[in-house]
């Protein structure tokens, strides 16, 4: 009977004692935005629970960056709280959000971040744990020229090439105002899809100049975010002049101006001659 007085107290201190501990719990539960992309931001956000505990004295947690991430400045990469705390709707657990700076050349795929955290700050005994954020670049990439330019249609007409490996969507090109171009009429065509490794044309009446045309490229990327990249073509009118399109042109009309010319001047000597014959006729009539 003494023994299992004995071992029911060994088990009711032992439980007595996981109460009393302090034990801390961290989670990463957002991303934003998923998945982040190289060369920008992505803010995460911890959750700590167990800081409602008093035996966890003064907890610190931090956040440890290594490429390709690195704490945007004006943030503090360590934080302390004291045990007992709650949040103001009274949840028993910390929040703890930050904000990183994606390198452009971080690779696609989960990336780990490091955070490490002490239940007291005066025994400094970290525990240690890593996190995966997401990291895809959804962006894309265009090559941009001059496909043809037609002077007596002052039609201007681009070709766009998506090199990049993401589809876009709402492709709209745009030429802004400018010293070596002047767009009559809308200076934005909207060309719509453009998947990965296709190409588009969009045509513009203008009256282009020698030397640098500047084109803005807005589109959609895969998790629906609007951007806008700056591009530059060269135009040189010489490598649109004595073409054999523009040769065959000026030959249909010359033919066609012969034929018709052709046309009156048997039209005017038929009709000279009938009105000679009607003359001719009415003399003999007379007589």
């Amino acid at each position: 009977m003494k023994k299992i007085f004995a071992l029911i107290f060994i088990f009711m201190f032992s439980i007595s004692l996981v109460n009393a501990s302090c034990l801390l719990v961290t989670n990463l539960i957002e991303q934003d935005p998923y998945p982040a992309t190289p060369g920008e931001s992505v803010k995460l956000l911890f959750q700590v629970r167990g800081v409602e505990n008093s035996n966890c004295k003064d907890v610190v947690f931090s956040i440890e960056p290594e490429y390709p991430f690195s704490l945007i400045p004006g943030q503090e990469k360590t934080i302390t709280i004291k045990g007992g705390t709650y949040t103001q709707d009274f949840n028993s657990f910390l929040m703890i959000p930050y904000e990183l700076k994606i390198d452009k050349d971080a690779l696609e795929g989960n990336n780990k971040i490091n955070i490490r955290y002490s239940q007291d700050k005066t025994k400094l005994n970290f525990i240690e744990s890593k996190f995966d954020v997401n990291i895809r670049d959804v962006k894309t990439d265009f090559e941009i020229f001059i496909k043809d330019y037609d002077a007596t249609q002052r039609k201007i007409n681009f070709e766009i090439l998506n090199i990049g490996k993401n589809d876009v969507e709402a492709l709209t090109i745009e030429i802004p105002k400018q010293e070596n171009i002047d767009v009559k009429g809308a200076n934005k065509n909207i060309v719509g899809l453009l998947d990965s490794k296709d190409f588009t044309t969009a045509s513009f009446e203008a009256i282009p100049s020698n030397g640098k045309i500047e084109l803005i490229i807005h589109y959609i990327d895969i998790i629906n975010e609007r951007r806008t990249i700056s591009k530059t073509v060269i135009f040189e009118s010489d490598y649109f002049k004595d073409r054999v399109r523009d040769q065959k042109s000026t030959s249909v009309g010359f033919y066609i101006i012969s034929v018709l010319l052709l046309a009156g001047v048997t039209f005017y000597f038929y009709n000279k001659q009938k009105k000679a014959k009607k003359k001719r006729y009415l003399l003999k009539d007379s007589e």
